[in-house]
């Protein structure tokens, strides 16, 4: 993935930051996560070791927890809210239950359009949604995400609901690099190119390429990665021989990104201690555990990849401002809607 490091390098601040905490060291932080990976208690424990602040958690599903934060009002404990989808983060923002924080740490570690333009969101890990094939069935892949409207592809895409998150947030970008009227015709073209009833999360698409039920579906990476690194159910290594993938549209606007990331409750009562976690989140060791420990890709340049992620090869990410893309969500489920895409 190719990126610009920032032109000064903080790494030396936030080892400062990270030791410099005597006056937090008996407190606590309170962490509202719809992160449900068993990988990521290694940063939890890190974080606690590195400053003497212990985290208390409450895991549950991101729009719950949003809705959750919004009753609890100003009696709310919550001083973090971690997730994952840009979608999701603008709403926390957009229902009143983040702040503006000031960082300088994460302003020059988190790339200007992974980061909210209010600085109440930022995003610290990052999926590509790529295009998977079968090699035996597919001897022309479509390079760019218009290009799965194309009539050759009739009945071989697979991918995931209307309702899903992660094609709310894919369509919002292509409404915003290429406007609301080709987004639709694109839309339209991909639902007469089903194979099937959009169903399934992520790995249910690839298991479809490998049972023969579609020739292409759409991912994120880190599925993927970690059947590369792992065994996952229904992806045997000698099936994954057969699958090629392309990240999209290198010509064009880049890979599409889905992102993982988070800010600071509105009502926060340990606030120091909640940006104290954020930017702890941006440091490079954390950053490398995000690939390391889930398959996943930075969002700071430069950090070193998982031996399953760099296997996947280089690409260009699209920089499009994901704040942007988070707007269009209304658009993109309206047009869903329309076109049948259920």
């Amino acid at each position: 993935m190719s990126c610009t490091r920032p032109t000064h390098s903080l790494a030396l601040a936030t080892a400062i930051a990270l030791t410099s905490t005597a006056a937090y060291a008996d407190g606590v932080v309170n962490l509202y996560s719809s992160r449900h990976y068993d990988t990521d208690e290694r940063l939890y424990s890190d974080f606690e070791e590195a400053t003497g602040i212990t985290i208390n958690r409450l895991e549950g599903k991101g729009d719950e927890l949003i809705t959750r934060i919004a009753l609890e009002g100003r009696n709310s404990p919550a001083d973090i809210f971690l997730t994952v989808d840009t979608s999701r983060l603008e709403r926390a923002k957009n229902e009143g239950i983040l702040q503006s924080i000031q960082s300088d740490i994460l302003d020059a570690r988190v790339p200007e359009n992974l980061q909210d333009n209010e600085n109440q969101w930022f995003g610290f890990s990052q999926r590509a949604r790529i295009v998977f094939y079968d090699k035996s069935d597919v001897p022309n892949p479509p390079l760019d995400y218009l290009s799965l409207a194309d009539p050759q592809y009739a009945g071989m895409v697979c991918h995931r609901s209307s309702s899903n998150v992660y094609s709310q947030t894919l369509l919002s970008a292509v409404i915003e690099n290429h406007g609301p009227e080709k987004a639709k015709e694109w839309a339209e073209g991909v639902v007469l190119n089903f194979a099937r009833e959009p169903i399934g999360g992520d790995t249910d698409q690839l298991r479809a390429l490998v049972s023969g039920e579609c020739d292409i579906s759409i991912s994120n990476t880190y599925y993927f990665a970690r059947a590369l690194r792992t065994d996952v159910d229904g992806l045997p290594k000698e099936a994954l021989d057969n699958i090629g993938w392309i990240f999209p549209a290198q010509e064009a606007e880049g890979a599409h990104m889905n992102l993982s990331g988070g800010g600071v409750a509105a009502h926060a009562p340990n606030r120091e201690n909640a940006i104290l976690f954020l930017e702890y989140l941006s440091s490079d060791s954390a950053q490398k555990y995000f690939s390391a420990g889930n398959d996943e890709f930075p969002t700071v340049p430069g950090v070193e990849l998982s031996p399953s992620v760099a296997q996947l090869g280089e690409f260009r990410a699209d920089a499009v401002d994901l704040s942007n893309v988070a707007k269009n969500i209304p658009e993109a489920v309206k047009i869903f809607n329309d076109v049948g895409w259920y």
